[in-house]
């Protein structure tokens, strides 16, 4: 058995060798796919072009108007009405257009001074952050008008009652979008590239006919599954390892805080559980472009289910429930607890079950599904 296994590795390291397009692959999904993730999907907003229609002109507008800076907004104009101002948003020379009434100073001195801001919600993301910003910049100058009065009626600003909320963020303090974004790419390629190739070395064998050649040797089921999942395995485990040391830790400064022989001990098995899910994939296909579509079909349902972009605790129960059978949201949950927080197999234990129970679902379904066609 060892030798019959240890022959078809080799068969299976050869083929995967020669293949210029999967090797092509690989090399994208493990240094380019994660590199531009990383520098490319930031969700902070930098420069946001601003439109301003200052109607009031004043000492108090130029006060406001002045804390619209760097890095956050970039005042690219003044508008003189408010037909240019919806000109200028209409034509994307702006994403933001703030108008300050001709009534802002004196309400300001009353007590109630307002603006109004009007926000291109195209890409409604990047809207809504920049809005935060806005109303924090509103905030502190509220407290500034507010500290102004004080002093200026005699008092002081020690004796202004205040409110004092100190936000701590834990394990990246800077909120840095690459350090998320990175990793979650990393995770996103291991699942993407485990079902790839197997499925992919499975179908090459029905394309070429050499899947019957296999059937009539002495090689099990087990045992052919196995020679497809293992160059999988070795290739996964050796390019994510660089690709984390390389790009995520070298490139991006990202701080791996937990033990990598835990995680590289689960991603193995997080491996074979998807690559079985390959291989389940490769026996009701035809060719390599069947594989394709198929990956799609069933990837972006288990990335949507996996709660890397929306916590499973704002989906609907049924979908809450739904996303349970996903293999990717054990092992999404499991890399960012390891990698980012350094907990340890007591805190990511339920995940690892979960992943063993998906594993083992895969592989008898697999090898069920292979005997049925194949009569082995």
């Amino acid at each position: 058995m060892r030798r019959r296994l240890a022959s078809m590795v080799r068969k299976e390291f050869a083929q995967l060798l020669r293949d210029v397009p999967i090797l092509v692959v690989l090399l994208w999904a493990f240094g380019g796919a994660i590199y531009l993730q990383g520098h490319a999907a930031s969700t902070e907003i930098h420069n946001y072009p601003v439109v301003i229609l200052d109607l009031s002109r004043s000492a108090a507008s130029r006060e406001l108007i002045a804390r619209l800076h760097a890095p956050y907004f970039k005042i690219v104009g003044y508008v003189g009405s408010d037909r240019e101002l919806v000109a200028a948003l209409d034509l994307a020379r702006a994403s933001v257009g703030i108008v300050i009434p001709a009534e802002f100073e004196r309400d300001v001195v009353a007590g109630h001074g307002g603006f109004q801001v009007i926000s291109d919600g195209t890409l409604a993301t990047s809207a809504t952050i920049a809005v935060a910003h806005l109303s924090t910049i509103t905030a502190e100058y509220n407290q500034f008008l507010v500290e102004r009065a004080a002093v200026a009626a005699g008092g002081t600003i020690a004796a202004i009652p205040t409110v004092d909320a100190r936000i701590r963020v834990a394990y990246n303090p800077n909120q840095t979008s690459a350090w998320f974004s990175s990793i979650l790419e990393l995770l996103n390629m291991t699942t993407m590239v485990s079902m790839l190739l197997t499925a992919a070395a499975v179908v090459r064998e029905k394309e070429r006919g050499t899947l019957d050649q296999l059937l009539v040797t002495p090689l099990r089921s087990v045992e052919l599954f196995s020679a497809k999942i293992i160059p999988t395995l070795v290739l996964v485990l050796v390019l994510s390892f660089l690709s984390l040391v390389g790009i995520i830790r070298g490139a991006f400064g990202t701080p791996v805080r937990g033990s990598l022989v835990l995680f590289y001990l689960v991603t193995a098995l997080y491996v074979f559980a998807v690559a079985n899910l390959g291989i389940a994939m490769a026996v009701m296909v035809r060719n390599v472009a069947q594989v394709m579509m198929l990956l799609i079909l069933i990837l972006f349902p288990m990335l949507f289910l996996s709660g890397a972009r929306f916590p499973p605790e704002t989906m609907e129960p049924w979908l809450r429930y739904l996303s349970l059978i996903s293999p990717m949201r054990y092992y999404i949950d499991f890399g960012y607890q390891v990698l980012f927080k350094g907990n340890g197999f007591a805190y990511v234990w339920h995940d690892v079950v979960g992943m063993a129970v998906i594993g083992a679902v895969t592989f008898g379904f697999s090898i069920i599904r292979f005997r049925r066609l194949f009569h082995r």
